[in-house]
């Protein structure tokens, strides 16, 4: 079974995404689960992980509503402020979704590069466990230190890395990106999604071997058993189509045994998410 473990879903709001920029003006609309159906079915894709695009329990609850009416929507990523004092009583809310499978805060938007490290922030992170959920890591590469130090002192929680850390794959650079990412990946609780790639590259003019250098030190780094695809729709768009990102994927496990291409494209993400 082939699982999508990252894309998103939005009523477009100015307010609401104000990342939004006018250069990016094809993501200034509705995205919904209609809309991702096809892209899907033309990939042989069985369902995705709907991820959280705005930091608000609103925005859980919406993908979550989404999540009941549509079956594709194996899992959700939601939100929770997880600086609050009184967290746990909000985990225990979320709870009584089976669906809600773990959170993420866009750390990337944060100035402070150790923003991952705040007493008050670790202390929300530290009580994910005893609900099972799990961590999704959105960040730039000058917040890998902090990420590593992270995953570290919290070896019991399951993490995962959003888009390879968005390493300036336009610019072609590699370092201190790839030692940072090999020092995150000897923490077997973490796993990576490979998605976010192309819009980390020129969005108009790349290729595929733009992309392999990278590509390639994730597999050695984290290994096929702690890798999932991940699209990014409907961000992806930005720089090209569904089956663009689909078809990179695709050319990253192409000499991979069938075991491992079933790991690679469902298995690991439904492991890793409790997906069923």
């Amino acid at each position: 079974m082939k699982i999508d473990a990252h894309q998103h879903f939005w009523h477009y709001s100015p307010l609401t995404h104000p990342w939004i920029s006018d250069r990016m003006s094809v993501l200034k609309r509705d995205f919904l689960p209609r809309d991702l159906s096809a892209l899907l079915d033309n990939q042989d894709i069985a369902g995705s992980v709907a991820v959280q695009a705005a930091q608000s329990e609103q925005e859980t609850l919406f993908l979550l509503t989404l999540a009941d009416k549509y079956p594709s929507i194996k899992g959700v990523v939601g939100w929770v402020d997880l600086q609050l004092p009184r967290v746990e009583e909000r985990l225990e809310y979320f709870s009584r979704y089976p669906l809600l499978k773990g959170f993420r805060h866009i750390v990337q938007d944060e100035p402070d590069n150790n923003f991952l490290l705040r007493d008050s922030f670790l202390n929300g992170l530290s009580r994910l466990h005893r609900y099972n959920y799990t961590y999704d890591i959105l960040i730039y590469p000058r917040q890998l230190p902090a990420a590593i130090a992270l995953v570290a002192q919290l070896p019991e929680q399951k993490f995962v890395l959003d888009h390879i850390a968005k390493p300036p794959i336009k610019a072609g650079e590699f370092e201190p990106w790839a030692l940072q990412i090999e020092q995150l990946a000897q923490n077997q609780n973490v796993c990576c999604k490979v998605s976010g790639l192309i819009t980390e590259a020129d969005w108009d003019h790349w290729e595929q071997a733009d992309l392999q250098i990278y590509l390639e030190h994730i597999a050695v780094c984290f290994g096929f058993d702690r890798i999932m695809f991940g699209s990014d729709w409907p961000v992806c768009l930005l720089a090209g189509s569904y089956h663009q990102v689909a078809e990179v994927f695709n050319s990253f496990v192409n000499d991979l045994s069938d075991r491992q291409k079933a790991l690679a494209w469902g298995g690991n993400a439904m492991n890793f998410y409790g997906l069923s």
